[in-house]
């Protein structure tokens, strides 16, 4: 009501099961927990507006719309078209990404209504928007895939994560590094099975296994009668000695 817009249907869902999303997790070096992962979706009291007040609070002070520049617009070519600090658009913080940027909740045809459509962007520590997804469902999948690892949100921009965060990818992630080589070849790291050839049916002649010769009768009594002479020698000539 403050600001006259509404939450996108599958955000407003969200907060009406839980007011915000926070979970961590550690990995153990040399037996001593360190925090790595974090995935965070701010609380609707932490849903703060960026770039609709001052930066400081001197009188006449700079505020973000102050960098606005149409020169932004020019040469886009089919990318989307960018939020803007001023009044254009309306822009929520949704996760401070732990100081390394923002993911930000961008409504950016606020005037003179505002839009109901919303879109899901990241703004770098460099103050440059890089867009992420159309809708905050399609957001949520991405932080639960990336794990929260530090800077995943990089991986979305030109210029990618830095050296240190690219090993820990490589670790718990190793395919999501390659998110530019995915979205060219979306059959690289595909497995093609062929089903007809796994499941196909081969008609093998069954392998007869070859019994012993069975012995006539007589010949196994003659052989039991042998046996049991010699067993009767054996004893008769144990017992003289």
């Amino acid at each position: 009501q403050k600001n006259s817009c509404a939450l996108p249907e599958d955000l407003k869902n969200f907060y009406l099961m839980t007011d915000g999303f926070q979970m961590t997790w550690s990995v153990k070096t040399d037996d001593t927990p360190m925090p790595l992962g974090s995935m965070v979706i701010n609380s609707v009291s932490k849903l703060c507006r960026l770039g609709g007040s001052s930066m400081y609070t001197l009188p006449n002070a700079p505020t973000l719309g102050d960098l606005e520049d149409d020169t932004d617009e020019e040469d886009n070519g089919d990318k989307p078209e960018k939020p803007h600090f001023d009044s254009r658009s309306l822009v929520f913080e949704l996760d401070p990404c732990n100081g390394n940027g923002k993911v930000c909740l961008v409504y950016k045809h606020a005037e003179p209504v505002v839009s109901p459509d919303t879109e899901i962007w990241f703004l770098d520590r460099a103050l440059y928007w890089h867009f992420l997804t159309k809708t905050f469902t399609a957001y949520y999948r991405l932080l639960i895939t990336h794990l929260g690892l530090p800077q995943w949100q990089y991986a979305f921009t030109s210029y990618g994560i830095s050296p240190q965060a690219k090993q820990w990818f490589n670790m718990y992630k190793p395919i999501t590094i390659n998110t530019a080589l995915l979205s060219e070849e979306a059959d690289s790291f595909v497995n093609k099975l062929d089903p007809n050839k796994v499941f196909k049916s081969k008609n093998k002649t069954p392998v007869l296994k070859k019994k012993p010769p069975s012995q006539p009768p007589g010949s196994q009594k003659s052989h039991t009668s042998m046996t049991s002479a010699k067993t009767s020698s054996l004893a008769g000539n144990s017992s003289r000695k």
